[in-house]
């Protein structure tokens, strides 16, 4: 039995700017991962709104550094054989930091972290998948198209600059704008047809990187 765990944001959580809710539970990308792979994998999905790669988003009652918050979602799942991580996308506001070369230093952080994790019972780190999520588009919602003003160009980068840390660091690499893209209900999220997408775009990658 393999493990995969993946960590991100609200679109890993499953938000739906439709609803201004959550997708059902089969259309959200980790399940639909799940349902693809069958019963010899297990997909734990750990997606928190707002969370960005590594850094503090004073606006949020919870914790949303993603570096910060890791070591106790990789000591909680251990052990662990396969870490995908989708973040950057919150990354793109203001003042959070708004640079797609932040979310990159800020996605190395999370590399840094899993690689040097004391995991329990001498476990050892898992393999690495970074996805960069869909780049944003235009929205005539007003407080999203003001939270991420100037995010879409930023956001466009970050496949290139992720796929470019991925071979330097020898993780996989998914770019989830490749088969989805977000809907401009609000320009960040995604409708049920694309976070579907996203699961079974990442079904081949991650059955290669298992070794299924």
């Amino acid at each position: 039995m393999k493990t995969v765990l993946c960590y991100g944001d609200s679109l890993t959580w499953g938000y739906s700017a439709e609803i201004v809710g959550r997708h059902a539970f089969a259309d959200r990308w980790p399940n639909v991962l799940a349902t693809a792979l069958g019963g010899d994998v297990t997909v734990i999905a750990e997606g928190l709104n707002g969370r960005t790669t590594a850094f503090d988003d004073p606006t949020d009652g919870a914790d949303r550094n993603g570096a910060r918050t890791l070591p106790m979602v990789l000591s909680t799942h251990a052990p662990v054989d396969l870490i995908i991580v989708m973040l950057g996308a919150n990354d793109m506001k203001g003042w959070v930091h708004g640079q797609a070369i932040a979310a990159r230093e800020g996605m190395e952080r999370i590399i840094d972290v899993v690689r040097g994790h004391a995991y329990p019972l001498n476990g050892k780190a898992p393999d690495i998948l970074i996805v960069s999520p869909p780049p944003l588009c235009e929205t005539a919602e007003p407080r999203f198209a003001a939270m991420f003003e100037g995010g879409i160009a930023q956001s466009q980068m970050l496949a290139s600059l992720y796929a470019d840390l991925a071979d330097e660091t020898d993780c996989g690499f998914f770019d989830a704008g490749s088969v989805a893209k977000t809907t401009p209900l609000d320009g960040v999220h995604l409708d049920a047809a694309s976070t579907r997408a996203v699961g079974r775009g990442l079904e081949p990658v991650v059955r290669m990187m298992l070794g299924l």
